[in-house]
């Protein structure tokens, strides 16, 4: 075990990082930082940067050295690989507050996929070398690091399950509702992405992503481009409830 790592203090750390006090509130909510002191999570990403990337950006490519993973402040980001044919697979989607490409970082390897911007967006990028040392210099924040991680493992475990339990149909309506600030009432969503990515987000073909929206027809959804015109929230809402989902 090395000596602790220097504590950032927080005007140094903004200033540093471009992470403002907003940013914070929503690193809180990771697992993997959920639980550290703010003087240790601000040590933790003391060489990270906020960037901004516009739309299509390449943030990495498959079987490139993993020296780095992120977190989305703004905006959608896509994992994807080539196939032999040339076409492109979408593995995973990625919105704001959450990460990706930490797994990678600590298996010392490279990435397993390609990732690029699906819009204009800001994300926080985690340099790998000074957060792995900051881990290794205090076996304290190492474990609490871990203990999160195991969490965040957990809760993706929880999430696949759920993928198998519940209907295309009640995934596509969650993933509405929570495009959505209201709660009663009408409402128009506009679709971020899409409709492939979508599909993809919610672990389904294009094709079953089209079936769900048409059978939430029964309940006045209507969809008008990237527009999805939901006239009640509440029934929506209880789609999950209804023979309708498991169609």
């Amino acid at each position: 075990m090395h000596g602790n790592p220097a504590v950032i203090e927080p005007g140094v750390f903004e200033r540093r990082t471009g992470i403002q006090s907003e940013d914070l509130r929503l690193l809180r909510r990771l697992p993997m930082f959920d639980r550290l002191p703010a003087e240790v999570l601000r040590t933790l990403l003391a060489e990270s940067v906020v960037r901004h990337f516009p739309k299509n950006t390449l943030l990495f490519l498959h079987e490139e050295p993993a020296n780095r993973f992120f977190i989305v402040f703004d905006g959608w980001v896509k994992l994807f690989r080539e196939t032999a044919n040339g076409h492109e697979s979408v593995i995973a989607v990625f919105t704001k507050g959450e990460s990706f490409a930490e797994a990678a970082i600590f298996e010392s390897g490279t990435y397993p996929v390609s990732a690029a911007m699906v819009d204009d967006g800001r994300l926080l990028v985690v340099p790998a070398a000074p957060f792995l040392r900051c881990m290794q210099g205090d076996s304290a924040v190492s474990l609490n690091v871990m203990a999160s991680m195991s969490r965040h493992l957990r809760r993706l475990v929880r999430q696949i399950e759920q993928l198998t339990a519940r209907s295309t149909t009640e995934r596509l309506a969650d993933f509405l509702l929570k495009l959505t600030q209201a709660d009663v009432g009408s409402t128009v969503v506009h679709l971020p992405l899409d409709k492939s990515l979508i599909a993809a987000r919610l672990g389904m073909q294009p094709e079953t992503f089209s079936r769900s929206l048409a059978r939430l027809r029964k309940f006045g959804v209507e969809c008008d481009g990237p527009d999805i015109i939901v006239p009640d929230i509440t029934l929506l809402r209880d789609v999950g409830k209804s023979d309708v989902a498991h169609l």
